[in-house]
């Protein structure tokens, strides 16, 4: 039984993809509906399609990045909103800032534990229908991330539109600082090609060899170039491989080794605004 395909799903389709009405149609109708199967198969068909990221869910709000004073821990949170003219406000900033000091200061773990956390005798959930009911939008805690380790660098970009935590095995300031500007910068999916998971690179290169099937080389080399273009997949979307955003002529793995020959990173967090 085929799927039926309302204009909706063709408009949420091409928002994510950015591929044409079109092709989102036929990639639907194709796909029967699936919404997954139908942005594959927009990438076999060889459209560049707009990157799937965790991080675009909150349309608007304030993004607080910030560690403890021995940079062990970090933390970043988003206080989502409707508007930017509320973002923007500077009680709302303010008050973003207020829950996530209050985040480091109670050893926070997760949103569920910030929302039972208390300021000045009140909870933050309260405060914060307190606050929905003053504005007249809704707002939340959208997202909270934290890291621990041996050193946590923290990095806010854009005005609060994004936040970025890196997590290290041993201190380095300034090489935290340029290595969550690259992450913010560069939106890499993982540290290295260990951190993604078989599933997406079997994915990848699935459509890999569709792609090259498409354009009408031999299947027998499918195969061959289809491992290069999981390894071109691997450079341009985990952390290390990728080029230093301030030296391109070296990886941000490069720059490492330059640094400090044990200076490792572990892990990383990055929260947009959407």
């Amino acid at each position: 039984m085929n799927a039926t395909i309302t204009a909706a799903d063709i408009n949420k389709l091409r928002q994510t993809t950015g591929a044409g009405m079109l092709d989102c149609r036929k990639a639907l109708t194709e796909s029967n509906g699936d919404f997954e199967a139908a942005i594959d198969w927009l990438r076999k068909q060889g459209q560049k399609v707009a990157a799937k990221r965790s991080d675009r869910e909150a349309k608007e709000g304030v993004i607080i990045a910030k560690t403890t004073a021995d940079n062990k821990t970090g933390i970043v949170l988003c206080i989502s909103c409707e508007t930017d003219f509320v973002s923007k406000n500077a009680d709302f900033v303010a008050f973003t800032q207020s829950i996530a000091d209050a985040a480091i200061s109670n050893n926070v773990k997760t949103a569920e534990e910030l929302n039972a956390v208390e300021i000045s005798g009140a909870k933050i959930a309260d405060m914060i229908n307190d606050k929905l009911a003053a504005i007249g939008e809704k707002i939340g805690i959208s997202k909270f991330e934290r890291l621990d380790a041996e050193y946590v660098a923290s990095y806010i970009h854009g005005a609060n539109r994004m936040g970025v935590l890196v997590s290290m095995n041993k201190p380095a300031e300034g090489v935290g600082k340029d290595v969550a500007m690259q992450i913010a910068a560069m939106n890499p999916l993982a540290v290295d090609e260990t951190s993604i998971s078989p599933e997406t690179i079997a994915r990848e290169k699935d459509i890999a060899i569709e792609q090259i099937k498409a354009e009408g080389k031999p299947a027998e080399m499918a195969e061959k170039i289809a491992v290069g273009k999981v390894n071109k997949f691997f450079k341009d979307n985990t952390l290390l491989a990728q080029a230093f955003v301030k030296d391109n002529s070296k990886s941000v793995a490069d720059h490492l080794k330059s640094v400090d020959a044990d200076l490792k990173i572990i892990d990383f967090k990055r929260v947009a605004l959407g």
